[in-house]
């Protein structure tokens, strides 16, 4: 008989990049997903962006057979709930009205970045829904072993949410907004699939920061320079530092995720008068562009829609990529060719009167997403007969 384990690693450099990648890109593919990566973990915990320190301690879970790695869960133990984009502070607060303790709790993300993406990472030749069901149960176990209150899967697939939503897991949507290539050539080939008004509107802002004589540059792999990084990480601070809370990324991660993955980057760096003012931060592989970061020196009107949201449609254009993955949050997306799109997470709480409070809570959610959504779709800025408006 197989003897099936499971146990706490610790950091991602506990893993290993080997096994790491082995159980996150079953597949071998050339450019994986950026976000399950080894390399953008490491990144993020030994330049000291998700560590206990910043309330974000990696606790990674392997399940082996046999003691051979045959799956993996990026894990950490929180006593926060910032940095993750699926809020659950109003369960937190009330949790510990009614006497109880919320924190730590487990929560299963990639730190500060909200791209959907496999979660349960299975290796090669494995069955995705015995092993799988094999990981979500020793998720579980880890709750009561760290005296967690519970556990939190975000930003998963819709397989992987049907899967937990089996086994019992509390299953939770919401949404964001993508752009999807049509096997358009050109921007302006997309512009035709807009009614007139929106069509308008988005050259006027095209041309508004032309004039004012922004140029851009587009920025991977060696390009990357530790000057570049400078440059940006200024701009991104610069803007993280006008918001409720400082910035979560130190100036290191860029520098060690520009030098361990740097063919997956796209820096998209604006010039005015010959120095940087603003800088737009993505991440691609094979099917997508993910927007992650922005940051801007200065006013530049629109500046943040060119950088941002029509510089990646071109770059999706010309590298033929099925979509632009902009991120959290933004109606203003919608007039923007960025549809909505539905994103999973699914939840295990211990406490069982909480667990019924927030089942109710999520059931009325779900209806309030999908009736949003489809209000949304409705608003959306193309033609009517355009095919960019079908899909879910």
């Amino acid at each position: 008989m197989s003897r099936i384990e499971a146990k706490i690693a610790g950091d991602a450099r506990s893993v290993g990049e080997n096994i790491w990648d082995r159980l996150a890109n079953p597949d071998g593919l050339a450019l994986p997903h950026p976000f399950t990566r080894h390399a953008f973990f490491r990144s993020l915990e030994e330049s000291g962006s998700a560590t206990a320190k910043t309330g974000w301690q990696p606790v990674h879970l392997v399940l082996m057979r046999d003691r051979s790695p045959i799956a993996l869960l990026p894990l950490y133990l929180k006593n926060h709930s910032y940095g993750e984009y699926v809020f659950d502070h109003g369960w937190a607060e009330a949790f510990q009205r009614a006497g109880g303790e919320y924190y730590p709790k487990l929560q299963a993300s990639v730190p500060f970045t909200p791209a959907a993406g496999r979660r349960l990472l299975i290796g090669p030749s494995e069955d995705e829904t015995e092993t799988g069901r094999m990981l979500l149960s020793a998720a579980e176990g880890a709750v009561a072993e760290i005296d967690a209150s519970s556990l939190h899967i975000t930003f998963m697939t819709e397989r992987e949410w049907r899967l937990a939503g089996d086994i019992g897991f509390l299953r939770r949507t919401d949404k964001q907004f993508h752009w999807d290539n049509r096997g358009y050539q050109s921007f302006d080939q997309f512009l035709g699939d807009l009614s007139s008004a929106k069509r308008k509107n988005l050259r006027k802002e095209r041309d508004a920061v032309k004039a004012e004589g922004v140029t851009f540059e587009w920025l991977t792999g060696r390009d990357l320079t530790e000057s570049v990084w400078d440059a940006f990480f200024d701009c991104y601070t610069t803007t993280g530092n006008q918001k409720w809370n400082p910035p979560y990324l130190t100036r290191e991660f860029f520098s060690r995720v520009g030098a361990s993955m740097g063919e997956q980057i796209l820096l998209v760096m604006a010039k005015l008068d010959g120095r940087y003012v603003g800088g737009a931060l993505n991440f691609f592989d094979g099917e997508a562009l993910y927007g992650r970061n922005w940051g801007c020196i200065g006013y530049v009107p629109f500046l943040h829609f060119e950088a941002c949201y029509y510089q990646a449609i071109d770059f999706a254009i010309e590298k033929r990529l099925a979509r632009v993955e902009a991120g959290a949050q933004g109606g203003h997306k919608l007039l923007r060719g960025y549809l909505p799109r539905p994103t999973y997470s699914a939840h295990y709480i211990a406490h069982k009167g909480l667990r019924r409070a927030v089942a109710d809570f999520l059931e009325n959610e779900r209806e309030a997403v999908a009736s949003m959504m489809e209000e949304l779709k409705e608003k959306a800025p193309y033609r009517k007969a355009a095919p960019s408006t079908s899909g879910g």
